[in-house]
């Protein structure tokens, strides 16, 4: 496809200057506009060009081809860098090497590929060799070469190297590379390139212009890899915004004992504590530092002492260095005014600075960094209430290990990320995602985790490895998802193949309960006795703020006692849903409710709401008691009577025998109440028009109890009767009826008024759109979004997970409508719905009840049609707050 007008797809940054900045970063990818910035900022970036994210959406938009002009601008930008550094890509005497990067908007990290030291082959090697005076150095990158650009460009496996490069290590009684010397490193590339023609039928590539278009191609393909659409679809990010291609100049940590790598944080990612943070190795490439293969070394000296290293920090090996290191890092925390995660290399005593970007943080950290820029004024209230990301905050809302617990430790490693969870052991991510599938609770036991164990690591309730450091793959993928890790625990020997680690004498095997506690470092024999968080200090100073900025209201989905006052402990302002079928599967009741189920006549069912009738309104004096005077909205009975019946043939015995009734009297009561479609048919308030006297006892239930509470001084609640699956603007009208009825007669026999609401719960298409005939009746709507989703969609939720996974991969779908509201379908009937109701009842009240009550996207919606509340799970409460806030500033900026 030719393009009607020129389109830049290259981007130039380094020597002092730059084409583009940090506001690009949907143009540049993160990665590109940060280098872009840096270069401008002067800071010492090794020279290269940034190939666009449009370029990679073209590319998928016309069967994986390259835009016409394209190459010519890579061209030059490729001269450009030539020009900079003085040296000729693909010349055999004074080579450019160059590294090819992926660098998507947002930060995905391990998720896509990265080639180095790309530009070797026979010839420039030995020109390498002969520049840097170093045979040895220049053999290390060729074979590090080959074995990358092999594995992500070729598609062969990794491990075929790391075998081969094992079997050079046994020969020569070695057990780092670094001991290899230039002639070992030389036979090491020969077996890598036999392999390499064993396994393809063809010689290494040899070209360098061949090998830059395969490593440019193999980034943007694994833009689609399975492992990043997986990332994609946790983090909500679209398929469509496509990755950016850096190709920059190389400089090499691994040119002898004055050269190094590293990683560094500006700030403590996982406490977020005031001082830096990170890892570097001596004669390395920065694969090194976060592959596990060799054990890091601490940035500063008061690290080093604090682990008990004995091996010199930065600041004591390169003190000079770590000088000029220190004084970037703190410019670019105050020019970003965030904390920073940063890559650089140090080439035989030259700093490099090879990427800058807001660090992947705890929600602790997040926490305690947002608030302290903000107290130092770096940042208004407003910009750290933006800064921390709601849905993380779940990482600190679960329990935490009891300190007054034994704690039988089998193994200590780094603490890499906070929080602890207990589980069984599995090897594989594959069996990890299988087990938690089945509400198992799983803890991933591995050597080193790589980004294919992406989806395990979700499944997973922790993480533990034998190797790598605080910021290896797995420490900082853990963070991000808010799992416990333990990593480089060295003395936990793993033999996946046999199911088994040994440590200390034990062993383990897959299947046994282990605890993890991310926070210590520590691994546990067992289940250990865990505690509640204490949701005080930053939290509390963060959630203050949220709250003083938020319009909407935020209530909690609760029918229990337990989770009533764990929504109030979170800052719930009510319950926006009880569901009271819940209480009738109490086992102190069942027998009731099926007593009422097989009743043949109203009378028989009379009597036997009668038993059920004390039970709920003490359940409700309960839930008006925690409440303190809140609203509660409670859903009257909605699911079909045969849920409350059993289903085995044993089980029907029983009950037959238990109430007194022949078998097969019961049986053809049980096929009476069988229905093809239960979702669809008769439940919700079609329960109350046929059966009256049920909703008619569970109001008087609900009253008696308000009066209850009334009469003991307390608070009177402000009870909100809420009517499931309403059509028709004349359903409305009946329960209306019914329950005013119910209400006036409660309230004449205790002598008392208080004020109380009447609504539905909008769950079907018909309701929203005459929503007008329903708000006659109904003084508020609830959107039920589960099942108002699955009416409009015509899909069932319980039964999606089967084929949504297909719909979302192939862009059908850009997330699963049941987590975040579908604000196109969905949520134009609720839009609907709101206008026409406040039309016909301008006071009428707007919130939402189902699971996207606690989703961020969700909420913003909401925000934005103009509801007074959502209503999500008691934990999800926290996080609808600041959601809540972050939209309502969303909301005034654009006013602005």
């Amino acid at each position: 496809m030719t393009s009607l007008t020129k389109t830049r797809w290259v981007y130039a940054f380094g020597g002092g200057a730059a084409d583009g900045d940090a506001s690009m970063k949907n143009l540049l990818g993160g990665k590109g506009a940060n280098l872009a910035e840096m270069s401008s900022l002067g800071l010492p970036v090794p020279p290269g060009f940034t190939i666009t994210t449009e370029c990679c959406t073209h590319y998928y938009a016309n069967e994986q081809r390259y835009p016409d002009d394209m190459k010519a601008q890579v061209e030059q930008g490729l001269a450009r860098v030539e020009e900079l550094t003085g040296k000729r890509f693909g010349d055999a005497v004074n080579p450019l090497l160059v590294s090819v990067r992926s660098g998507a908007r947002a930060s995905m990290p391990g998720m896509m590929d990265t080639v180095l030291n790309l530009g070797l082959n026979d010839q420039t090697v030995e020109g390498l060799a002969k520049l840097s005076g170093d045979r040895r150095f220049a053999f290390d990158s060729y074979r590090r070469f080959i074995q990358m650009y092999s594995n992500v460009v070729l598609d062969l496996d990794h491990h075929m190297f790391e075998e081969i490069l094992d079997e050079h290590k046994e020969r020569l009684d070695v057990t780092v590379d670094t001991a290899l010397t230039a002639e070992d490193w030389e036979k090491v590339v020969a077996d890598y390139k036999k392999a390499v023609a064993a396994e393809l039928g063809s010689d290494f590539p040899q070209d360098p212009q061949a090998q830059l278009w395969g490593a440019v191609g193999a980034v943007f393909a694994s833009w689609m890899n399975d492992r990043a659409k997986f990332y994609r679809r946790m983090h909500d990010i679209p398929e469509s915004w496509g990755t950016a291609v850096n190709i920059q100049s190389m400089v090499f940590g691994n040119m002898g004992e004055t050269s190094a790598t590293g990683v560094a944080f500006t700030r403590n990612p996982s406490t977020g504590e005031a001082r830096l943070y990170g890892e570097f190795l001596i004669n390395a490439q920065g694969e090194d530092v976060v592959a596990g293969i060799r054990t890091p070394q601490a940035l500063t000296r008061i690290a080093r002492e604090e682990m008990g290293d004995k091996q010199p920090s930065m600041e004591e090996a390169l003190p000079e260095v770590f000088e000029q290191f220190k004084a970037a890092v703190d410019r670019l925390e105050s020019h970003y005014r965030d904390m920073q995660d940063i890559e650089f290399t140090v080439e035989q005593g030259r700093l490099y600075m090879l990427q800058t970007r807001n660090g992947k943080r705890t929600a602790k950290a997040a926490l305690k960094i947002a608030v302290d820029l903000a107290a130092q004024g770096v940042i208004t209230q407003e910009e750290a209430i933006m800064r921390v990301e709601p849905a993380s905050l779940d990482q600190l809302l679960h329990p935490t290990i009891d300190p007054a617990s034994e704690r039988d430790v089998i193994a200590q490693g780094l603490p890499a990320s906070p929080g602890a969870a207990t589980g069984k052991i599995v090897f594989d991510a594959d069996e990890a995602e299988r087990l938690a599938a089945i509400h198992e609770s799983v803890i991933l036991v591995r050597d080193e985790t790589s980004p294919e164990d992406i989806h395990g690591m979700h499944a997973a309730k922790a993480i533990l490895t034998a190797r790598g450091g605080m910021t290896s793959h797995a420490a900082v993928v853990a963070r991000g998802m808010g799992r416990p890790c333990v990593s480089g625990a060295g003395e936990v020997q793993i033999h996946a193949k046999a199911g088994e680690f040994r440590v200390r004498g034990r062993t383990f095997k897959a299947g046994e309960i282990i605890t993890v506690d991310g926070s210590t470092g520590e691994v546990l024999a067992g289940a250990v006795k865990m505690i509640e968080p204490e949701l005080t200090g930053d939290f509390a100073t963060l959630m203050v703020w949220a709250d003083a900025l938020r319009r909407l209201k935020v209530r909690a989905n609760a029918e229990t006692p337990l989770d009533a006052r764990t929504a109030r402990q979170f800052g719930a302002e009510g319950i926006g849903l009880c569901r009271t079928e819940h209480m009738f599967f109490e086992e102190d009741r069942i027998s009731a409710v099926r007593e009422m189920i097989l009743a043949s006549d109203e009378k028989g069912r009379r009597t036997a709401l009668a038993k059920i009738l004390p039970m709920q309104r003490a359940d409700f004096v309960e839930l008006f008691t925690i409440m303190e005077g809140l609203p509660v909205t409670i859903r009257l009975l909605d699911p079909p009577l045969h849920e409350f019946l059993p289903h085995t043939e044993e089980d029907l015995k029983a009950l037959a025998q238990s109430a007194g009734l022949e078998l097969a009297v019961l049986e053809r009561r049980v096929k009476e109440l069988h229905e093809t479609n239960p979702m669809l048919g008769h439940r919700g308030c079609r329960l109350g028009v046929s059966y009256p006297e049920i909703y008619e006892m569970q109001v008087r239930a609900i009253f008696e109890a308000a009066c209850e509470i009334a009469e003991s001084g307390k608070t009177p609640p402000c009870p909100e009767i809420m009517h499931p699956l309403v059509a028709k603007g004349e359903e409305m009208k009946f329960l209306r009826q019914l329950t005013d009825r119910v209400a006036k007669q409660v309230l004449a026999e205790r002598k008392l008024d208080f004020p109380y609401l009447v609504g539905t719960m909008v769950e079907l298409p018909r309701a929203a759109i005459r929503a007008a005939d329903l708000a006659e009746n109904a003084e508020f709507f609830s959107f039920g979004t589960n099942d108002l989703t699955q009416t409009t969609f015509g899909i069932s939720r319980d039964d999606s997970g089967r084929f949504l996974a297909a719909y979302m991969d192939k862009g059908i779908f850009e997330k699963d409508p049941f987590v975040s509201l579908d604000q196109e379908g969905v949520g134009d009937l609720i839009r609907i719905a709101a206008e026409r109701g406040r039309a016909q009842r301008p006071e009428i009240k707007l919130g939402i009840c189902g699971e996207h009550g606690g989703d961020p996207a969700s909420i913003d919606f909401c925000e934005r049609v103009g509801l007074d509340y959502v209503s999500c799970s008691p934990y999800r409460v926290p996080i609808a707050r600041l959601a809540a806030a972050q939209s309502a500033i969303g909301e005034r900026e654009k006013d602005r």
